[in-house]
């Protein structure tokens, strides 16, 4: 400072309080901070006037730094100028938070403290507040909200400005509008990035009775119910935790309503092989038909063993959509064709399985559906069919010539028998149908 004043012409500066001037850094003892600004004398910046500071920026300070600081005191009882680092930081950032605001702009701040109400955070040295109801992973009831405050002292979250005014000195900012924004500009990044058929890892935010959310990276997918598990009657909350990393099976991409089918079953492919393993080219399998497309109808074998069976393989004769012989639930009797093991495919058919098939107790129509399976297949099934009726007596013989076949009135061909779980009868009960969700599979 002595060498400062004594060259030629150099006057000493009178900084007056509300003043932001440079300075350089003579003394630093990690709680207060010696200044020269130009003074006859030395300014103080105490620890409660450097919060703005990273730790990482207050490590780092040391003799010779130049910094800028607000006067909030020219005449101070020891005769130093009582500086600060907040402030000066804070007018600037006044004009950084309106910018901010004005753009609509997602930031990253520290957390420096708390209250009842909520979090305190400094914003290139602003001093702002987060209201509780703006903060995202806060959980409970008011007191078990206000106990989890401290736990984010020292992190650094993402926020928005809500509300800003300087005549107030006034700063409210939100972490859950902040969240909300980032989360569906991951979103659109993730629809345009996610392919179906892919197995991708997620944290599931939200387990409810007709299935878990899982969160992608940005984007929450849902598993539906059905999806969940090759067991019936799963319950959801048994199996999964809030925060859990699962694996799960893209089902669908839907981009025009944005939503994310997701298959936490489809996602173990090691358990296809372990079932397959069971069977054999020429076996008949009882299968419940999942899926019906132009070309043919998926069909479901036991655990995640899914096969086709080309629309070619339904009947004896020629059609034009798997629907003139089979509906989504039916029980089928389907013999395997083909076993492709590499690429985890089944080919199979009804058409080459009927001899067999009648022989073991099923029941086609003349379109070729089925009227009745074993009782073993409808017990293991779940599927309540009616008891065989005895077979009618044999008229008695008669001179009376018997009826033309013609003349006889045409029965009605049975229906189809279906299967419908336990989880579909009761998600009809409540009145909720897939359109809900989306199409799942």
């Amino acid at each position: 400072m002595d060498e400062l004043l004594a060259e030629p012409g150099r006057e000493p500066l009178n900084p007056r309080r509300g003043d932001i001037v440079e300075g350089i850094v003579v003394h630093w003892s990690g709680s207060v901070l010696i200044v020269d600004v130009g003074a006859k004398s030395e300014g103080v910046v105490h620890y409660e006037e450097m919060r703005s500071l990273t730790d990482t920026e207050r490590e780092a300070l040391k003799t010779g730094d130049a910094v800028h600081v607000f006067v909030t005191d020219s005449e101070s009882e020891g005769g130093s100028l009582e500086l600060s680092i907040d402030r000066a930081r804070g007018e600037q950032g006044w004009h950084e938070l309106q910018r901010r605001f004005d753009e609509n702009e997602v930031f990253d701040a520290r957390v420096t403290g708390s209250n009842k109400g909520g979090l305190l955070v400094n914003v290139e040295g602003v001093n702002a507040f987060v209201p509780l109801s703006q903060i995202v992973e806060i959980t409970g009831d008011r007191e078990q909200a206000i106990a989890q405050l401290s736990e984010y002292e020292g992190r650094t979250l993402r926020f928005k400005v809500i509300e800003i005014n300087r005549r107030r000195n006034r700063v409210i900012l939100s972490e859950r509008a902040a969240v909300q924004e980032w989360r569906a500009e991951q979103k659109d990044r993730l629809l345009e990035e996610l392919q179906e058929g892919e197995i991708r890892s997620g944290r599931i935010t939200s387990i409810r009775s007709f299935g878990v959310f899982v969160d992608l990276g940005g984007a929450d997918g849902l598993a539906h119910l059905s999806e969940l598990s090759w067991e019936r009657d799963v319950d959801p909350e048994s199996m999964f935790s809030i925060g859990q990393t699962i694996d799960v099976y893209i089902t669908k991409i839907d981009k025009e309503s944005k939503k994310i089918g997701l298959s936490v079953r489809r996602a173990a492919p090691e358990q296809w092989d372990e079932v397959v393993a069971k069977f054999e080219v020429g076996d008949i399998v009882p299968s419940v038909v999942t899926k019906l497309v132009t070309f043919g109808a998926f069909a479901r074998l036991e655990g995640p063993v899914e096969g086709l069976v080309h629309v070619s393989e339904l009947a004896d004769r020629r059609i034009t959509h798997p629907r003139e012989v089979v509906l989504e639930n039916d029980i089928i009797p389907a013999k395997i064709v083909r076993i492709e093991r590499d690429r985890h495919r089944l080919g199979l058919s009804l058409r080459q399985a009927r001899s067999d098939a009648e022989r073991l107790g099923w029941r086609f129509n003349q379109d070729g559906g089925i009227v009745r399976m074993p009782d073993d297949v409808a017990e293991r099934f779940g599927v309540e069919q009616e008891a065989m009726p005895e077979p009618p007596p044999q008229p008695e013989a008669s001179d009376e010539p018997s009826r033309p076949a013609e003349d006889a009135p045409p029965e009605a061909a049975p229906e189809p028998v279906r299967a419908v779980s336990a989880m579909q009868e009761a998600l009809e009960r409540a009145g909720v149908t897939e359109q809900d969700f989306g199409d799942e599979r």
